[in-house]
């Protein structure tokens, strides 16, 4: 954990279709908490797409369910600021941050997908996107801090005191909202939830270094990791935020063997049981969408001429930038197919201890603060997980053993971020 200077966990949900989601992740989110991880990760859809047969369920309902069944364990939502207002937002995550006693974090996501659900035209670009995930921000954070320490106490009779001037309106008027406040839900147990900013193009890598407390990100290799933290964070500090900041979170692609040639055996398996010809379609996803590859040998390198420019590409820049990068490099589209297995995701096999290894280089070298790890449904899976991964870290003194105090803020090491400068008073 990063409050004991070292690196934190969380679980991605994942759920058996054949049983209520709901009952699995309770199962996951128990397990998870027994094993001491910092927090529970929930992706989201936002339309009707390859997602399997249980669909997409919607991550700040499912997040305050697991909060009545666990205690300790942080719970982070993906929500888009592209299809809500800030208003309802900080309504939302206040909300969750009380039921769940200090426990919430918003992984904010600009959305790549979804919408063609939420009224007529096409997705606005990354630019003005990232504009409007950047005021919502603003109007968010105000909203949570429009309630000043001491406001709300409790009386010698044990009823609540208010003290109706160290509440005050935001009065905000800006380029995507009109807001006065103040909020109408008292001040939250974190004060600000964690904020976690998830993109990594140009547009996503300034809204980060501005605002976000942990970055998401998609770093295949440890030069990837050591390019885009240095750009991040000397962002973050031109910026006046303190050094160390926004910490770095990776999703961790992890296959295990009980020994190196059984590791070996497992990725040569998963390779052998690609479909290519589907994985043209991947490949081309990876690319930006607009690629046909469906004539491409399978081991040849792709054309100049088939990579996209980044500059019109309107999703996932990062993904794209990583894969027309792999392309430059001479990957054939063969190559391409399985690197896209991953998704662009920092993918590793090996003994547990071979693990640990490669998550202690990218932790010394400063580029890993967060690792999101899957899997505790499997009883295998668990097992080298939590008495195999985590126990070696632990040991190495990089992950702590038990959580440091009662808010995932505090588990994460993280400080409470300075207030806005106080609106004007009612």
């Amino acid at each position: 954990m990063t409050g004991a200077g070292g690196t934190s966990e969380t679980y991605d949900l994942a759920v058996d279709p054949t049983r209520s989601t709901l009952d699995t992740a309770v199962r996951v989110a128990k397990l998870a908490e027994a094993a001491r991880i910092d927090a529970l990760f929930t992706a989201d859809l936002l339309r009707f797409d390859a997602q399997g047969a249980i669909g997409s369920q919607e991550p700040l309902v499912f997040v305050s369910a697991l909060s009545q069944v666990t205690s300790r364990i942080g719970l982070i939502a993906t929500v888009s600021s592209t299809f809500h207002h800030p208003f309802n937002l900080a309504r939302l995550f206040g909300t969750l941050d009380h039921v769940s006693k200090g426990r919430a974090a918003w992984n904010l996501v600009t959305s790549s997908i979804g919408e063609e659900n939420f009224g007529a035209g096409e997705l606005p670009g990354p630019e003005e996107r990232y504009a409007r995930a950047a005021e919502t921000l603003e109007v968010v954070n105000a909203l949570w801090d429009s309630w000043e320490p001491g406001a709300l106490t409790t009386g010698a009779d044990g009823k609540a005191v208010l003290q109706r001037d160290r509440v005050r309106p935001i009065h905000y008027s800006g380029r995507y909202f009109t807001v006065t406040g103040p909020l109408n839900i008292p001040p939250l147990p974190q004060r600000r939830p964690v904020q976690i900013q998830a993109g990594q193009s140009a547009a996503g890598t300034a809204l980060g270094a501005r605002y976000a407390e942990i970055v998401f990100t998609s770093l295949p290799t440890l030069d990837h990791a050591l390019d885009f933290t240095r750009k991040i964070r000397d962002q973050a500090q031109s910026l006046g935020r303190l050094d160390g900041l926004p910490l770095i979170f990776s999703s961790f692609h992890a296959t295990y063997g009980a020994t190196e040639e059984e590791a070996k055996r497992l990725v040569r398996e998963k390779r052998e049981s690609i479909d290519f010809e589907r994985g043209r379609a991947q490949v081309a996803d990876m690319l930006g969408g607009g690629v046909d590859l469906s004539e491409l040998p399978l081991d040849a390198t792709l054309p100049e001429s088939l990579l996209p420019d980044l500059a019109p590409v309107n999703r996932r820049r990062g993904r794209v930038d990583i894969f027309t990068g792999y392309a430059r490099q001479g990957y054939t589209l063969r190559e391409l197919v399985i690197a896209a297995q991953d998704t662009g995701h920092w993918a590793a096999a090996g003994t547990p201890e071979q693990l640990a290894d490669a998550v202690e280089e990218r932790f010394r070298a400063g580029v890993l603060d967060v690792i999101s790890l899957g899997g505790l449904a499997d009883a295998r899976q668990h097992d080298f997980v939590v008495n195999g991964l985590l126990h070696e870290l632990r040991r190495r003194k990089i992950v702590a053993a038990d959580y440091t105090g009662t808010t995932l803020r505090e588990n994460l090491g993280l400080e409470l971020p300075a207030r806005d400068a106080a609106p004007a008073p009612v």
